[in-house]
């Protein structure tokens, strides 16, 4: 028995709203996967590194930067290219995997530098060496060099944020889930903002406790590669993986146990941060 032509008709344009709502739903969670992974550390943390790296700025660097920044303070820009998710243009879209970079769980170095130097598309890594040539290149616009600027004081940020030199599987530990006092969330989340806004102190505040290293000390941090930096990040990642299963109840005993490394890791992002920004200029 033949099925009416109009039958036919309706059934295809079915199928086709069908497929089309199933390919929006991919677009969608493709986005959400991309856009959860590129925030770190929250305002405050963000805040609090270019602070730390501000104060440790060579005279010509702070020239520098004021000639492109203007009178601004690093920190005003430090959360910039985590706002421009709310644009709709999609402009910023290719930005989202400059934030972090995927690496599987290493313990050696040259194996971790190998992996990381075979990776294909832009990551953290990789823009950190393009947005500095950019900053560098006489050709580029003064528009472009601040948004380059921009860009490369939030990315460093990100660097020292374990969970964005993670895992691809879980997507940074956004797929990790836990309660933090009570509350779902998320182990990416609980690094991200959770635990620095737990402190309770204002970015100027925070960098001013922090910031108390010696010259010496400060050297020794601010010693290395880049290359060096993520694998330092790396490592501290893969602790806190270990330490913090899927489901974990995380409470005061958390805070406590990872307080230390939260404020090595905000320290030591700032004074890289400086570092770099005083070899670029």
């Amino acid at each position: 028995m033949q099925v009416p032509k109009a039958e036919r008709i309706f059934a295809a344009c079915k199928m086709l709203f069908i497929m089309k709502s199933i390919y929006s739903k991919i677009l969608i969670l493709a986005f959400i996967s991309s856009s959860l992974y590129s925030y770190a550390w929250g305002l405050t943390g963000h805040r609090v590194i270019a602070e730390i790296a501000e104060n440790h700025l060579s005279g010509k660097a702070r020239r520098e930067i004021r000639k492109i920044m203007g009178k601004e303070r690093l920190a005003y820009w430090a959360n910039w290219p985590d706002f421009i998710k709310s644009d709709t243009t999609g402009v910023w879209k290719q930005a989202s995997s400059w934030h972090y970079v995927n690496i599987d769980p290493m313990t050696d170095f040259k194996v971790f530098d190998q992996n990381l130097k075979m990776q294909a598309g832009p990551s953290l890594y990789t823009q950190v060496n393009t947005l500095s040539s950019q900053i560098k290149d006489e050709k580029t616009s003064e528009k472009d060099r601040k948004i380059a600027l921009i860009f490369l004081i939030h990315i460093m940020g990100d660097l020292s944020q374990p969970l964005h030199v993670g895992r691809a599987e879980d997507l940074g530990g956004n797929k990790i889930n836990v309660t933090y006092f009570g509350d779902k969330t998320n182990l990416h989340s609980v690094w991200d903002g959770k635990l620095v806004d737990s402190q309770k102190y204002s970015y100027t505040e925070y960098a001013r406790l922090l910031d108390i290293k010696s010259k010496e000390e400060v050297k020794q941090i601010q010693a290395g590669t880049v290359e060096d930096w993520l694998y330092d990040s790396h490592k501290i990642a893969n602790r806190i993986y270990a330490q913090t299963p899927n489901d974990s109840k995380l409470s005061y005993d958390y805070q406590y146990k990872f307080n230390d490394t939260l404020e090595r890791q905000l320290l030591y992002g700032g004074l890289r941060l400086a570092k770099l920004l005083n070899d670029l200029f």
